[in-house]
């Protein structure tokens, strides 16, 4: 009876485990549909959008191209946004996500407020893809990974002055973040003073620091949480005390990057210690196990014993023969059901073992993740000592794009030259070096002029210009999958085209440099 009892705890156990396992992985995403536009090469496209439900009178308008050089190029305009905080507690901005109908989400950028109440705005914008759906939602920050369910705007079928007939894909399915931080109490809300007087990279800030407390990161990444809650801090203090605006916006948005990666690195660690805590459970039921084989393999021994003794009984009285019989064959029959439950009880432990290895692989996969991650804090680290190094080529800032070097015109011919001047010759050789030495980096390099010339001859002098300094990097040991050439022509001036410094200012070649993924 005591084997009986203690089995039937452990397949109790073991089966309360394996329906805390299978929870803990359940689905909580939130399904949605739309659909996707597959836009033909060199051709512009137009695309009207519609509000929801929730907010029908927006409305917006795309122009889309897709060239073989820079992939899918969107112009888009809104009208009569809502300021996202009236959508509820956590909402402090806007983002353009394109999807793919494999379920692909790419956040192509946020759109920024215009004003402080309904506000028209346009964004231009890049994607790879080709065939894809464009839908606006209201996010806590511009560097959310996917669209909540706060959907504004999505796409309706596409229209080709050509006459074109596009093809498209309905019912295009992505998943909405329905996380509980858009219905607790922690969230902070925005009030109406706070949207009309303080900047939206610091609201973006601030709700970028609610979610990485709400992911735990006050416990499992106190140091990245406390690095991003100072620079919300000295960002938010700057703002008061009326300091200049773009190194305010610098400021908050660092906030947002380290506090999204403190979201990110406390998800990580909460997933290994619970992975660790289910390996302890684990072992603690192998040794249950254990404990349970060495108790049967005891009682079975006592039954032999037991069964000896009355044998030899039998002969010192006849008369109980019949009994003792009886006896003997109750307790073989007992041997027999508790040999059945040790064979249940190995094939159990083995079920358990091969469990621990799977953890084991999980754990394995953990760790070269983390190892992904400290290549990728090394590289922050020695973002100071390149820009440093690259000073000496022309003026060097950080920006949400990454790296920025510009060059200054001295290194071509002549202003409308698009081949290397002899300064601009050697100096492109000291950078194709350096920039050689630093592979973990994609470099792209882009090409702007002034408005004086045709559009065509404008966008044919940036495009040879950026190509000419790509292929001098190119030439100095920089890896052709590295590069990427795009020429603007006049269409991203910095400043008016009104004075000839202002001309001078515009006419600019710039070489960004971001982290390989």
């Amino acid at each position: 009876m005591k084997i009986h009892q203690a089995l039937k705890s452990f397949a109790l156990f073991s089966l309360l485990f394996l329906l805390t396992v299978s929870t803990s992985f359940a689905q909580v995403d939130v399904a949605r549909q739309t659909t996707a536009i597959t836009y033909p090469q060199d051709e512009v496209v137009y695309v009207q959008f519609r509000g929801t439900t929730r907010f029908p009178r927006m409305k917006g308008e795309a122009k889309l191209r897709r060239t073989a050089k820079n992939g899918t190029e969107i112009e888009l305009s809104v009208s009569k946004m809502p300021r996202p905080f009236e959508l509820g507690a956590g909402y402090a901005t806007y983002v353009l996500w394109a999807i793919s109908p494999d379920g692909q989400v790419d956040n192509l950028g946020e759109i920024k407020r215009r004003g402080f109440f309904d506000f028209d705005s346009k964004i231009s914008v890049t994607t790879p893809l080709q065939t894809f759906a464009l839908v606006i939602s209201a996010e806590p920050h511009f560097l959310v990974r996917r669209p909540s369910q706060a959907i504004m705007l999505e796409n309706l079928s596409p229209f080709a002055p050509s006459g074109r007939t596009l093809a498209t894909t309905r019912a295009i399915q992505y998943f909405g973040n329905s996380s509980d931080y858009f219905r607790d109490a922690r969230t902070p809300e925005i009030a109406e003073i706070d949207y009309t007087k303080t900047p939206s990279t610091i609201l973006q800030a601030r709700q970028a620091v609610a979610l990485a407390r709400f992911a735990g990161a006050q416990r499992d990444a106190t140091e990245e949480l406390q690095q991003a809650e100072a620079l919300l801090q000295n960002a938010d203090n700057a703002f008061k005390a009326g300091r200049d605006e773009e190194q305010v916006d610098i400021s908050a948005r660092q906030a947002i990057s380290l506090a999204v990666k403190a979201e990110t690195t406390a998800a990580v660690r909460k997933e290994a210690r619970e992975k660790r805590n289910e390996k302890t459970r684990a072992d603690e039921e192998i040794r249950q196990s254990e404990e349970k084989y060495s108790d049967a393999q005891s009682q079975i021994s006592e039954v032999r014993a037991e069964l000896a003794r009355e044998t030899r009984s039998r002969e010192l009285a006849e008369r109980d023969a019949l009994n003792y019989s009886n006896q003997v064959k109750e307790l073989r029959d007992e041997l027999g059901r508790a040999r059945e439950e040790l064979g249940r009880i190995k094939t159990e432990s083995e079920n358990t073992r091969s469990k621990l290895a799977n953890l084991e692989s999980q754990n394995q996969t953990l760790q070269e993740q983390t190892a992904k991650e400290q290549r990728a804090n090394q590289i922050q680290a020695n973002i100071p000592v390149l820009m440093q190094s690259l000073r000496r080529f022309g003026a060097v800032v950080r920006d949400e794009r990454g790296i920025v070097l510009t060059l200054p015109e001295t290194y071509f011919a002549g202003t409308r030259a698009s081949s290397l001047g002899a300064n601009g010759d050697a100096n492109l050789s000291a950078l194709g070096e350096t920039l050689a030495g630093s592979p973990d980096y994609k470099i792209v390099v882009e090409a702007h002029t002034d408005d004086k010339g045709s559009p065509e001859e404008l966008q044919t002098l940036t495009d040879q210009r950026a190509q000419t300094v790509a292929e001098k990097i190119a030439a100095l040991g920089v890896a052709q999958n590295r590069l990427q050439t795009k020429g603007y022509g006049a269409n991203v001036p910095v400043v008016p085209n009104t004075t000839l410094a202002n001309r001078a200012k515009n006419r600019r070649v710039q070489i960004i440099l971001t982290p390989v993924e």
